[in-house]
């Protein structure tokens, strides 16, 4: 990987649609150049894929929140259980260290859904919620 690498990652991490002309003129090269140098980037496992950003608001979900849970058994199967079958709440979901085991960054629609899926989780685990008042 050399600097031009690093340079189309950039471009294509701010636009992953632009044409591989488009590209081609940021970094110098041709469009068919371009192409091939994307193509062995997306070969050799450093462009795992590409991905599009929603606007969870204009989804109607309003409710931004950080779930950490806190589990008390080792049987953590049946969380996530619990868990895949509200997938459509959960933005990302990470295992942790230190302060608590999993950490949950959802999106709800009303405080009612919050409400139920926190009655969900209690059932598995402990847990803290932190809600998202602005990004900064």
């Amino acid at each position: 990987m050399d600097q031009t690498d690093l340079i189309i990652l950039a471009e294509l991490s701010k636009n992953s649609r632009i044409t591989m002309k488009e590209l081609g003129g940021k970094v110098h090269l041709t469009g068919q150049a371009a192409a091939s140098r994307v193509a062995k980037l997306e070969d050799t496992g450093v462009i795992e894929g590409y991905s599009i950003k929603v606007n969870q608001s204009k989804l109607g979900c309003y409710m931004h929140a950080f779930i950490t849970i806190y589990t008390n058994t080792h049987n953590h199967q049946p969380l996530h259980a619990f868990i895949e079958t509200q997938d459509h709440y959960i933005l990302n979901k990470y295992k942790i260290s230190g302060d608590g085991c999993y950490l949950l960054e959802c999106r709800f629609p009303s405080n009612e859904h919050v409400d139920q899926f926190l009655d969900g989780l209690s059932k598995h685990a402990n847990y803290k919620m932190s809600m998202v008042i602005k990004r900064t």
